[in-house]
């Protein structure tokens, strides 16, 4: 069925660097920005509209136009974490429908990893941060956030270190094709629960990597995208919503997802039931299965047993995920995953433009499903669903047949200070 669409997405790069010591952070926005924009078959003239987030340097976009030399009319420096860039497409795509902008250019950086950023560190949001005087006492780190989530999930429903550590699983046996993944190496069940406790009870391995690097993404109108051909990708739904502390009565065992996943399957006309793909923000396995569960492709509490025995590896299971390793192996820049997500999304499309229409280059994918429906979701609750060339990095999965509809996503607010990790 067709569906019309206020925007698409056009452009994507995401930073080939897992450690970058010898780039700066504007210097990261800056290569990323010019592999997305000239994917899309455009220059940086183009460009009208600029969105970025707290990873930003200087005035976020302020000091990032300039640096790039961008002439623009319209900007967002939206900051929710790692969200923040899956809200930015929504944002575009809102933007470019009320005229503000039509070519709406995207960018994340970081350099934790060459930076020495601790994982097991407190974080330091200033001495204004409303419940500072209520968090703070406990020095909470995100590793021991997500971990109560995982241990009150194990309380209330059963479920197994065992079965997290197929989300592990999965991830790996989809990185093992990426050649720029920071792990390759396909790891077992048994691997990831002798691996070291981290915090209980999350063990090493299903804890996502740290990575520098960057990514970028251009949205653009339909008249726009009418001029670059089939390449680009229809953004058909949108939802937000923020889940917070609720002045300390919260529930650890649910995201954000529960309520921005049913806006933007409503607004796209979809179902869980209607989605043959899906990427999910990994920051940490546990993270991936409540945003299944959230999202409606099991019950409540079903989530363990949904991952187990290989149900979200291409090609083998009936929900393969994150083709590109995810967080988990692959990228996790400036801990911003939300913005890897929707470039492998993108990436599915199997084009192959071996002169390039505009100038450049665009491979494909080695197999392919078809065409299909996405969503695009993030942990701080930002959805996106977007009409997308399904694709996989198995072979399998592109025997499983052409058709089919891509769910796309990352949970919301797990982390007891509201951050993605």
């Amino acid at each position: 069925m067709s569906r019309t669409s206020k925007a698409y997405i056009a452009g994507i790069y995401e930073h080939p660097t897992r450690k970058a010591i010898d780039k700066t952070i504007p210097q990261l926005h800056m290569e990323s920005a010019i592999g997305a924009v000239q994917d899309a078959g455009l220059t940086m003239a183009d460009v009208d509209g600029y969105f970025c987030a707290g990873d930003a340097a200087g005035l976020g976009g302020l000091s990032m136009a300039e640096y790039m030399g961008l002439d623009v009319r319209y900007t967002d420096s939206t900051e929710t974490g790692g969200s923040s860039y899956v809200i930015h497409v929504g944002h575009a795509m809102n933007a470019i429908a009320m005229g503000k902008c039509s070519v709406a250019l995207i960018t994340l950086a970081g350099r934790p990893r060459a930076e020495g950023v601790a994982t097991l560190g407190t974080r330091d949001y200033g001495n204004s941060l409303p419940d500072l005087g209520f968090e703070a006492p406990y020095r909470p780190v995100v590793t021991n956030q997500y971990a109560m989530a995982a241990m009150r999930h194990m309380h209330e429903f059963g479920t197994t270190s065992e079965q997290l550590a197929w989300v592990k699983v999965a991830a790996s046996h989809h990185a093992q094709h990426n050649e720029h993944a920071l792990l390759r190496d396909v790891v077992t069940v048994e691997d990831v629960v002798n691996s070291p406790i981290i915090t209980d009870p999350l063990h090493r391995l299903d804890c996502c990597v740290i990575t520098d690097g960057g990514g970028a993404l251009v949205v653009v109108s339909p008249e726009v995208a009418k001029t670059l051909g089939d390449r680009c990708a229809k953004i058909l739904g949108h939802g937000e919503a923020i889940k917070h502390l609720n002045a300390g009565q919260v529930d650890l065992t649910y995201t954000g997802a529960v309520k921005s996943g049913p806006i933007a399957f409503d607004e796209a006309g979809l179902t869980p039931a209607d989605i043959d793909y899906v990427s999910i923000y990994d920051s940490f396995t546990i993270t991936v299965v409540e945003t299944l569960e959230d999202l409606g492709f099991c019950e409540k509490g079903q989530g363990g047993k949904f991952v187990s025995d290989g149900n979200l590896i291409s090609g083998v299971g009936k929900l393969p995920f994150n083709t590109d390793g995810g967080g988990l192996c692959n990228n996790h820049p400036n801990n911003r995953g939300g913005i890897t997500k929707e470039i492998e999304a993108e990436r599915q499309e199997p084009i192959l433009v071996e002169t390039g229409d505009h100038g450049h280059d665009r491979p494909a994918k080695e197999r392919y499903l078809g065409r299909g429906q996405g969503l695009i979701a993030d942990e701080h609750d930002g959805f996106l669903v977007a009409d997308l060339l399904v694709g996989s990095l198995n072979v399998a999965a592109a025997e499983a047949g052409a058709g089919g509809r891509l769910l796309l996503g990352r949970p919301m607010g797990m982390a007891a200070s509201g951050e993605a990790a």
